[in-house]
């Protein structure tokens, strides 16, 4: 991998990692259409620390508060009540689905799992789910003629039972194209919650399965046509791009739909059948220089 090659992934890590598109998708196609290598699930994983260490200083504030009151809580009966002490379980809650199965699908996630054709059919079929997902959340935030304005919950209302669906949710996007945001996003719409709040915990839930995906992935660096350097420096370009990013998506979502993305994903998939239809893409493209 060249030096431009990986400022160009990291470039898109960091701009797709925290929009409901996929990030791995993106790397994945990036390299097709580039006629790149597959940069690899090692290198997306790697990767991704640095868009993860763009969320901890993002929400800096409220992680600390979190950390401090789960620890304070395990030794102090009256702070179990506590919401951010609360919240700090459901993280690790929320987390188990995609490591067990992260696990369990090691060999497929790596293989099979990176054809474009799948690809292209879960950027339609999670593209669909987000856009009724949203509908349904613009719905009940205006009400209607015949109908009133429903108040939709907060992560005041986050719960051990939604908390797993939201990590069930978060484990799909183990498979490029579905989207690790876009998932916890769209589970959380449909559970009744506040586009804010979805994203919110969709991108405290990440936390500790990207670190822990990137930090087992490291073994794995520098091995193929993937060379430490060029990880790195696209891990840095990716935490700059997703600090900016992330910015901007925690306004854009307070006030705005999520259908320009649904949009985007459904067109990108029918585009991206389209040319492995015709041949002018292989479904399998870069894998065997890889």
């Amino acid at each position: 991998m060249s030096w431009f090659e990986s400022f160009v992934l990291g470039f898109v890590q960091g701009l797709t990692e925290f929009l409901p598109i996929s990030s791995s998708a993106h790397l994945r196609l990036t390299a097709a259409f580039a006629g790149w290598h597959d940069p690899g699930a090692a290198f997306t994983a790697i990767t991704q620390i640095g868009t993860e260490a763009a969320v901890i200083i993002y929400f800096r504030k409220d992680i600390a508060r979190i950390i401090s009151s789960w620890f304070r809580s395990l030794f102090d009966r009256g702070m179990r009540g506590n919401h951010d002490a609360q919240m700090g379980w459901l993280v690790i809650v929320g987390s188990i689905p995609i490591g067990v199965l992260g696990v369990t699908f090691k060999d497929q996630i790596e293989g099979p799992f990176r054809d474009l054709r799948l690809i292209a059919t879960t950027l339609i079929v999670m593209g669909i789910v987000l856009g009724i997902a949203d509908r349904l959340a613009a719905r009940d935030e205006a009400g209607g003629k015949h109908r009133a304005a429903k108040e939709r919950k907060s992560l005041q209302d986050l719960g051990v039972r939604d908390g797993l669906i939201y990590g069930f949710c978060q484990a799909m996007a183990l498979i490029p194209g579905v989207s690790r945001s876009g998932a916890t996003i769209s589970g959380g719409l449909l559970m009744g919650y506040t586009r804010e709040a979805a994203a919110r915990y969709s991108f405290l839930l990440a936390i500790p399965a990207v670190l822990a995906s990137g930090v087992f992935e490291l073994k794995d660096a520098g091995e193929g046509h993937v060379s430490w350097g060029p990880t790195v420096f696209a891990t840095l370009v990716a935490f700059v791009v997703g600090y900016v990013v992330i910015s901007w998506f925690m306004k854009f979502i307070s006030s705005k739909s999520f259908m320009p993305f649904v949009y985007y994903r459904v067109v990108l998939g029918i585009v991206l059948f389209a040319l492995v239809t015709a041949g002018v893409l292989s479904p399998h493209a870069g894998e065997s220089a890889g």
